[in-house]
């Protein structure tokens, strides 16, 4: 590709984003990170997934993009790093336990947890406090981490596979309970959908919720059909991830819960009939290399119908499943929104180097749109808690975004 389409593109983009974003900020980490973590409405966690030593930093977001009023008189547009500290291997996955400052990681090669405490306001450090064992010895894929609502204490659930999940004390050490389950499926989700319920999804598409108060075995969902439009796959091959919807809901048989295959096959099911779908759409799925790392599909918790969907594609697509039909139709549903930034700017950042290089950018151009080693993905995605169209999103390159996207259908009303 060359240089003055490269800038055409960038223009193009910078000019878009003008009538598309309210606000849009970056931060470049040293390494990529696969987690993105709230730990409070102005702050979050990130951590490199290098095999390396990684940093843990939580960053301060930009105060311009809280300046309700006046944003023109607000001079803070950077992120901040507020407290930080070091890991002597990767960070795959990170929860805070609400109300706390405990950080619980796991580094995607063993079923164990780390436990994490950010320093008080005299301190700015992220120091390790200890850890917790996990039930198997080994794991191919390490252990999911869900945190448990504020009212049950300092606990987590944690396991890699179906038949390993638990919910112990952080403090201790205790398992306080046992999910019940004889299948020994690889879990791609774990989430705390109530107080005392759960929300466990496998890769081979069935999902499970687990109620900590009930004797009763845990509720089965059974995985979606494939479509008959989909292409030569099996049962076996296609990865799902999942989500409950817990924002707007009084109680969790109020949610509803979402199913993405590595297809780009989405399904939604009401909790109060599980072994049903109620609406589903065929997604745009350009990734053919998803791992249960990969892909992220998230319900927006304070806006209504809307989901967000990352590693499928270099972007960040948000969708209104509103409009989804209930016979799961196999045309490509367009997304009402895509943040295409952590592509566009990673190609500026590139051509910028080559220029300052003196290299021949014709040449090197055209071996990054070659080789699949540099293709750009969305590495996480998060939505804001409150603000209802504010994300933040990280790719592979290390970059992280934070922005505020203007959700047309209501900007022309």
């Amino acid at each position: 590709m060359e240089d003055s389409l490269f800038e055409d593109i960038i223009d193009d983009w910078f000019i878009e984003s003008l009538k598309t974003y309210k606000d849009l900020h970056v931060y470049q980490l040293e390494h990529p990170t696969q987690v993105i973590e709230w730990t409070s409405g102005k702050s979050v966690c990130v951590a490199g997934n290098s095999s390396s030593r990684n940093e843990i930093l939580e960053l301060r977001l930009p105060l311009k993009l809280f300046a309700e009023e006046k944003k023109g008189l607000c001079a803070e547009r950077d992120f901040k790093v507020i407290h930080g500290g070091f890991s002597d291997g990767p960070v795959r996955r990170l929860t805070h336990v609400p109300g706390t400052r405990i950080l619980v990681t796991n580094d995607g090669l063993s079923s164990d947890l780390q436990l994490w405490e950010r320093g008080a306001d005299d301190s700015d450090v992220v120091r390790r406090t200890g850890g917790i064992e996990g039930r198997r010895n080994v794991s191919q894929t390490g252990s999911r981490i869900a945190a448990a609502t504020l009212s049950s204490g300092q606990q987590v659930l944690h396991g890699s596979q179906s038949d390993d999940i638990v919910l112990c004390d952080i403090t201790s050490g205790r398992t306080v309970y046992t999910i019940d389950l004889s299948s020994s499926d690889p879990v791609s989700a774990l989430q705390c959908v109530s107080d005392g319920v759960f929300m466990v999804c496998c890769s081979n598409g069935n999902v499970y919720l687990s109620d900590t108060r009930s004797p009763a075995p845990p509720l089965l969902s059974p995985a979606p059909p494939l479509l008959s439009a989909a292409p030569q796959a099996t049962d076996s091959s296609v990865l799902w991830w999942g989500h409950v919807s817990t924002g707007q809901a009084q109680t969790y048989q109020d949610c509803r819960l979402i199913r993405l295959s590595s297809l780009g096959q989405a399904v939604i099911t009401d909790l109060r009939d599980l072994q049903r779908g109620v609406c589903g759409a065929q997604l745009e799925a350009q990734n053919q290399l998803c791992s249960l790392d990969t892909v992220c599909v998230t319900w927006a918790p304070a806006l209504d119908d809307c989901v967000a969907v990352s590693g499928l594609s270099g972007s960040v697509q948000i969708y209104n499943t509103s409009v989804w039909s209930s016979d799961q139709q196999q045309e490509v549903q367009q997304p009402m929104f895509q943040h295409r930034g952590h592509t566009v700017t990673s190609h500026s950042n590139h051509l910028s180097s080559q220029q300052h290089s003196n290299q021949e950018s014709t040449q090197n151009s055209n071996h990054l749109s070659s080789n699949p080693s540099n293709r750009i993905l969305v590495t996480a995605h998060a939505w804001h808690p409150s603000r209802p169209c504010t994300l933040l999103s990280a790719a592979s390159d290390g970059s992280v975004h934070v922005w505020d996207w203007i959700d047309q259908s209501h900007a022309s009303k």
